[in-house]
């Protein structure tokens, strides 16, 4: 049986984002961190780190944040950036502020660009996160597509192909399944992630994509009630998923 980690409890909630050492003790000191109900005392005392930890203490009369490990899927919207070099409203500013001061830090599993909405994925498991982005994983990635122009009628077959060869590139995709909606629009499934991959598969055939919306990793779907902007913590079920998607 493996012993259940301890630490201490000040590095603990400074982990978490609650703030500095100082900050944590000041919390402390003044009876806001309470443990089955009763006010925790002393900031170094060492804690139990177990799952049920998050329902058994408080900050402030609220439940303390998840613990390392979590794993949050996010409804992005439009306009909102996955990365420091993209102008517009980063993803972290949909998570609480302290969030953003955890460690290890909250990281995006792969991206989504500025003008594709949909399931992200985020997590501080530097371990899942590979995972997940591994090409020997092969996590399947469903968007739906919206075209510019009618399809031609080819498209499922050469996407299917495995043949087909991006501008500026000399290895040929993946196979990608393809599944028609309408006259312009489908379901296109990948393994792959290259760059902006979806529109530039419709740009080799001709065509336009004027919106694009992931809604499932791997065996995991986007809820209908998980509005855009909001996000939620998965369940270890809802993770498992992610990777079992067959």
């Amino acid at each position: 049986m493996s012993k259940t980690p301890t630490l201490r409890l000040d590095r603990l909630l400074a982990n978490l984002g609650y703030g500095s050492r100082r900050e944590v003790q000041y919390l402390v000191d003044s009876g806001a961190v309470t443990l089955d109900g009763k006010a925790l005392e002393d900031a170094d005392q060492r804690i139990a780190v177990t799952r049920d930890l998050t329902a058994r203490m408080h900050i402030d009369g609220e439940p303390l944040d998840p613990l390392p490990g979590v794993v949050l899927m996010v409804n992005k919207p439009l306009g909102v950036t996955c990365s420091h070099k993209e102008a517009g409203p980063l993803i972290y500013g949909l998570l609480p502020p302290r969030w953003r001061r955890r460690e290890p830090a909250i990281s995006t599993i792969g991206r989504l660009d500025k003008e594709t909405s949909g399931l992200l994925l985020m997590t501080d498991d530097g371990g899942f996160l590979h995972r997940v982005i591994s090409p020997r994983s092969q996590v399947t990635k469903r968007y739906h597509a919206t075209l510019d122009r009618p399809l031609r009628g080819d498209e499922t077959e050469i996407f299917a192909s495995g043949s087909l060869m991006l501008e500026s590139e000399d290895k040929p995709l993946l196979p990608v399944a393809m599944e028609v909606l309408s006259s312009t629009s489908a379901y296109v499934t990948l393994t792959e992630g290259r760059y902006h991959q979806v529109r530039r598969m419709f740009a080799a055939v001709g065509n336009h994509v004027t919106a694009l919306h992931r809604d499932r990793m791997g065996g995991l779907s986007l809820p209908d009630d998980l509005a855009p902007g909001d996000y939620r913590i998965l369940a270890e079920a809802e993770i498992a998923l992610i990777l079992n998607q067959r």
